[in-house]
């Protein structure tokens, strides 16, 4: 779809005041970019917009990259909505956007957003090749008639924090780092499927996750979550892995709710994960797999009970 045709539907009845970028993840760095977007914007009369590119830029410019998804767009739209902003905008990122000039691409959003101001971070860029840095965009806006306000980003100046830096987190199974960067808990959601039923014969049935393609998965290994079904919140534990003491070869997630019964194929099931309990590993018996899960409860109700706490 062409960018005027995705902003048309978006047109405010008065001037916008935006912020654009990915925002995978809506991080601590995201949320205060949104917040000094909604105060520019309140504070000149003017509506507080969020343009989103989807899918990741990397992805479309070097392809076979796949860069692993923290939010998907739905949820990255809702948490901007959360945050307050008038309108969130998704375009999509294709070639042909790329290739548009940065004069090209910010008269479209003064065209059909009637954009009156950007917010940015100090390394933020538009257009064909990045030439769209904000020397550039300062120029363009005394043109066609918007401002450019610029913050710094959070975070010391080694460690600025940024979506790559909490794929890493969850990526390594750092869940409890990725948490203190997005200002929540990570979270996937998946729907329930069948699977083997293992974890029902071994005492401890689970509930199988199927999982979006490219969404980021913490590492393997046992975890203290808390999982969001039926309207209602349990604590739990997950695992991530392919079950190596069952020569498995395929990836998987299973949760196990504490004091949870029912029914829960085909419902959708959110998965907020709190800390890692340990590695995955392969048992030299079920009766060891057993005992070793009876001990991974224990300390995951342990972990839930003293953030509680």
């Amino acid at each position: 779809m062409l960018l005027d045709e995705e902003l048309a539907p978006y047109a405010p009845h008065r001037p916008s005041v935006c912020t654009i970028g990915v925002f995978d993840g809506v991080h601590v760095g995201h949320q205060a970019l949104v917040r000094r977007t909604i105060e520019e914007a309140r504070g000149r009369g003017h509506s507080s917009g969020v343009v989103v590119f989807h899918p990741h830029p990397r992805d479309v410019l070097v392809p076979g990259t796949h860069v692993p998804v923290l939010t998907p767009l739905e949820d990255r739209v809702r948490l901007l909505k959360d945050l307050g902003a008038d309108v969130v905008v998704p375009v999509s990122f294709t070639l042909k956007l790329s290739k548009l000039s940065a004069r090209q691409f910010m008269s479209s959003l003064v065209q059909h957003l009637r954009l009156a101001g950007i917010v940015s971070g100090p390394d933020f860029a538009v257009g064909k090749d990045r030439g769209g840095d904000l020397p550039a965009l300062i120029r363009l806006g005394e043109e066609l008639g918007y401002t450019v306000t610029v913050i710094e980003p959070l975070g010391e100046p080694a460690r600025k924090i940024s979506s790559s830096a909490i794929r890493n987190a969850v990526g390594s199974g750092e869940v409890d780092a990725a948490a203190r960067l997005l200002g929540r808990p990570y979270s996937t959601r998946g729907k329930v499927i069948h699977g083997a039923a293992r974890g029902r014969t071994l005492g401890y049935p689970t509930a199988n996750l199927r999982i979006d393609a490219g969404v980021a998965l913490p590492g393997d290994g046992i975890y203290a979550t808390r999982a969001r079904a039926d309207g209602s919140i349990y604590a739990s534990a997950s695992y991530v892995g392919s079950q190596p003491t069952f020569n498995g070869n395929e990836r998987s997630i299973e949760v196990f709710l504490f004091d949870f019964q029912g029914d829960l194929y085909g419902d959708d099931l959110e998965v907020e994960w709190v800390s890692k309990v340990r590695d995955d590993r392969r048992f030299d018996s079920q009766d060891a797999l057993v005992r070793q899960m009876a001990q991974d409860v224990d300390q995951a109700r342990a972990v839930l009970a003293s953030e509680r706490g």
